[in-house]
């Protein structure tokens, strides 16, 4: 038996909206998700003594989740991962997406589907030919230099004012907030065992081609967790979508994932180069770091290897059926998580880049290793390497992946 409530979360800024708390909650789990995007902000699980402590980094308030964040519980879109210097080409025409990560683009751009951005303003360039976006500062606007803007007729975004627009002011930056705002909160649907989630990317959003349709429904069986995706394109695209839940099995605000034992069902991992962009190469496990293939503790690896962490993706040996994919373990408690997916591939991040400035719930801090993910997806930059599984998806076609995420005690 699962029962599904519903509360408000949060208030946007302006007045430009609520977000909404979707409570799933059977015998074994307690799961909390939120409307703007998607995000799952509490997963509780009982330790082998029947006691839940919640077992995913975030925030108890929506203010969380509207700083700069590493995109915690959020599903990331339209395409997961990276995609080298953000450019694609598909049916002979070239792509560029916004740069947010080093020179590429990852998760989707500056604006992906987590929306953890703050409002802003959207004009027309003074040659006409893109959006221009000004963030609101403590006191002044500031101008955010536009990536997809080549024209020599752009001053380069120097003033708010637009040629042929009326000039700018606070209350139309505030209905324009308003607007955009809107758009960050997915239309939930409320189903007898879950919630269903949807939202359309429009064409061009981010720079990638078409408008997408999206579903992302969550369900709750007993100690499982399953994740749906699915999308339509009225264009060709590339789609590759996923969830970034960070987890720790000792639960949230544990100082490090040291004692958890990892196994990942992969004979070939893809090897990546210093913007971590795959090479191209898949290669073998056996005999290096990445031979995850029976458990090994992972605090004891990553000295035997002498390696800083993992953020890489891993070949799942797995068809398009569902099948096995990892199992984490985590002796203090008895925690058991195994993931199952219909994707060829998994990436495994231990949170490499947390620097325990973000202050989560309950006051924990979330310092370097002290969550990890377990993102089931396509290849990363798949897009632009033909001897990777394709993510292109083409009018006509569904796209429609699933991953569960099954809790038990050892």
């Amino acid at each position: 038996m699962v029962s599904v409530t519903r509360a408000v979360f949060g208030d946007l800024p302006s007045g430009a909206g609520t977000v909404e708390k979707f409570q799933l909650q059977s015998d074994l789990l307690k799961v909390d998700i939120i409307s703007w995007g998607c995000t799952i902000t509490a997963l509780e699980v009982k330790d082998r003594q029947g006691r839940a402590s919640d077992v995913v980094l975030g925030f108890a308030e929506l203010e969380g989740y509207l700083q700069k964040q590493p995109y915690f519980g959020a599903v990331v879109g339209r395409v997961a991962n990276r995609i080298a210097k953000g450019t694609f080409t598909v049916d002979g025409k070239e792509y560029k997406l916004a740069i947010n990560n080093g020179p590429n683009s990852l998760h989707g751009g500056v604006k992906g589907f987590d929306k953890a951005q703050p409002p802003a303003l959207q004009q027309i360039c003074d040659a006409g030919k893109t959006l221009v976006q000004w963030w609101r500062g403590a006191d002044a606007l500031a101008p955010f230099q536009d990536p997809f803007c080549s024209s020599s007729d752009c001053n380069g975004h120097r003033g708010p004012r637009v040629k042929g627009q009326k000039p700018w002011t606070w209350e139309r930056e505030r209905r324009t907030s308003q607007r955009l705002d809107q758009e960050v909160v997915w239309t939930p649907q409320v189903l007898s065992n879950g919630v269903q989630f949807s939202r359309v990317s429009p064409d061009g959003e981010e720079g990638y081609p078409g408008e997408l349709k999206v579903w992302v429904t969550y369900t709750l069986d007993g100690g499982e967790l399953t994740v749906n995706y699915r999308a339509q394109a009225s264009r060709t695209t590339p789609v590759n979508l996923t969830n970034h839940s960070y987890f720790n099995l000792a639960g949230q605000g544990s100082p490090n994932i040291y004692d958890h034992e990892v196994t990942i069902e992969a004979d070939a991992f893809l090897p990546v180069d210093e913007t971590l962009i795959p090479t191209g190469e898949v290669a073998p496990v056996q005999g290096t770091a990445f031979d995850l293939r029976r458990p090994v503790e992972l605090g004891k690896h990553l000295q035997d290897f002498r390696i800083q962490g993992f953020d890489h993706n891993f070949c799942l040996k797995g068809s398009k059926d569902k099948h096995f994919c990892a199992r984490v373990c985590h002796a203090g408690s008895g925690r058991v998580l195994e993931v199952y997916t219909t994707q060829p591939g998994v990436q495994l991040y231990t949170g490499n880049f947390l620097d325990g400035t973000l202050k989560g719930k309950s006051g924990a801090v979330y310092p370097k290793h002290s969550g990890f993910c377990l993102e089931t997806q396509s290849w990363p930059d798949a897009v632009n390497q033909p001897n990777f599984p394709s993510v292109l998806l083409r009018p006509g076609e569904e796209y429609d992946h699933t991953t569960w995420f099954k809790f038990s005690v050892a």
